[in-house]
């Protein structure tokens, strides 16, 4: 289990002074924009930039030990093998490892590109869903990436990356977009040329990476991701 990690890429009302402003005058107040991120998305973000950075820190030799990167690999990466005949580290590994690969980055380039991703996507996702709804779809599609790279990779390297996540909340956005076309023909011609684009992009990530690329789990995220958007209401 020392192999470097797949990527998964497998190894984001204007104060009142005095007294209130009449009710009558409300409706001719400019409102305040609208915030850049919404709290939910920052909370995503923060979630997979945390581990990174510490790990970051205790490879520069400041905290910890440079060991606690491939101890977090070790304990949290998606490891193909535990399915099979693989020994886990505890007891709980075989599960909770279908969630815990997403909040765990091959360094910091990988980190970026991913958080970059999450709050575009992530910011579109909350525009149409709340808080809870997102959260799920989320959820969801960090579990597909899972399932898809267990069922369709020969790979025994360890997985991880939140872009299973992020590829889902890109499927999402497909359907959305896709719903919002004037008529079927656009919006055929829509998902064609988004699906074209979604398989170019995964393949200059193979290209660059040389091949350092769980394409399994985008495309098992992307899929549940798009499921789900056309299921879940969205906000009214």
């Amino acid at each position: 289990m020392g192999n470097a990690p797949q990527c998964g890429e497998p190894l984001p009302v204007l104060p009142q002074t005095g007294k209130a402003r009449s009710m009558l005058s409300a409706p001719n107040s400019p409102s305040d924009p609208p915030p850049l991120m919404s709290w939910p998305v920052v909370l995503l973000i923060a979630l997979i930039v945390l581990p990174e950075l510490v790990l970051i820190i205790a490879d520069a030799g400041w905290i910890g030990t440079r060991r606690w990167r491939a101890q977090a690999y070790t304990y949290g990466a998606f490891w193909a093998g535990i399915l099979g005949d693989w020994t886990p580290n505890y007891t709980a590994q075989p599960f909770a490892m279908f969630f815990s690969y997403s909040f765990l980055h091959a360094g910091a380039g990988h980190l970026f590109g991913n958080v970059v991703a999450l709050a575009w996507l992530g910011q579109i996702a909350h525009e149409r869903l709340t808080p809870k709804r997102l959260f799920g779809l989320y959820a969801g599609a960090t579990l597909g990436g899972a399932l898809a790279y267990a069922a369709l990779s020969t790979s025994f390297v360890p997985m991880v990356g939140a872009s299973g996540a992020i590829f889902g909340l890109a499927g999402a956005w497909l359907v959305w977009a896709w719903q919002d076309q004037p008529d079927s023909a656009h919006a055929w011609r829509f998902a064609g040329q988004m699906t074209f684009l979604v398989i170019l992009l995964n393949a200059a990530i193979w290209y660059l990476q040389d091949g350092n690329l769980a394409w399994e789990t985008h495309l098992g995220g992307f899929a549940v991701g798009a499921a789900l958007a056309s299921v879940l209401p969205r906000r009214s």
